[in-house]
């Protein structure tokens, strides 16, 4: 019997003193672990530097984590480690690709993503496109799929028309078309905290490192 994926956890990472505390998803803090995948340690700094937030955001993030199973202290002050749990729920895998070919791949959906949003017969055009994960890391020479988030809006639809179970369909359809047959790029419905984290732009080619 297959073993039992862990759920991922469907509430919000709350960080911050107030009122006025910001909200972390859970999916960015995850994002985080599994950009470390190929390293024994990291700190603080590295995820807040990966999720743009403050250092106190950080901390908080991760007392969280620990909670959860996902992450133990190293042996060292600030030294950190992602516990099997925690690379299970993040969807983590053995870095297997180069980095040029994943540099390669991103270029070629670029390329893709400009022919589609010229094409006035496409189904859908692309309003947003980011792609992360540690391939963005320079110091890895081996990387997993390069994640990305597109965003979607049809071509033709009817004001206010409220997204069917077929639009879903027509829009898995597309990422599948868009993807092509590299096993090099997971990409999934764009959400707001992808466009936060360090990202790449796939749109204007820039990498991404303000708040």
């Amino acid at each position: 019997m297959p073993k039992k994926r862990p759920e991922r956890p469907k509430v919000q990472i709350e960080t911050g003193p107030g009122p006025t505390k910001p909200s972390i998803p859970a999916e960015a803090a995850l994002s985080f672990l599994k950009d470390t995948k190929g390293t024994v340690t990291w700190s603080v700094r590295d995820l807040a530097g990966t999720l743009k937030v403050s250092r106190g955001d950080a901390e908080q993030v991760i007392a969280l984590l620990v909670a959860q199973g996902y992450v133990q202290r190293g042996s060292a002050t600030d030294n950190w480690m992602t516990t099997p749990a925690g690379e299970s729920v993040s969807g983590a895998k053995p870095p297997r690709f180069t980095r040029e070919s994943a540099e390669q791949a991103v270029e070629s959906l670029k390329e893709r993503i400009k022919q589609v949003n010229k094409d006035s017969k496409a189904t859908f055009k692309i309003t947003d496109a980011v792609a992360f994960g540690d391939f963005l890391l320079r110091d890895r020479p081996r990387v997993q799929a390069v994640d990305v988030g597109i965003g979607l809006t049809p071509r033709i639809a009817a004001a206010n028309e409220p997204r069917s179970a077929p639009a879903a369909k027509a829009e898995r359809q597309f990422f599948r078309q868009l993807r092509g047959r590299t096993a090099l790029l997971h990409i999934r419905t764009h959400a707001d905290w992808m466009r936060k984290r360090s990202h790449l732009s796939l749109l204007d080619a820039a990498i991404t490192n303000s708040h």
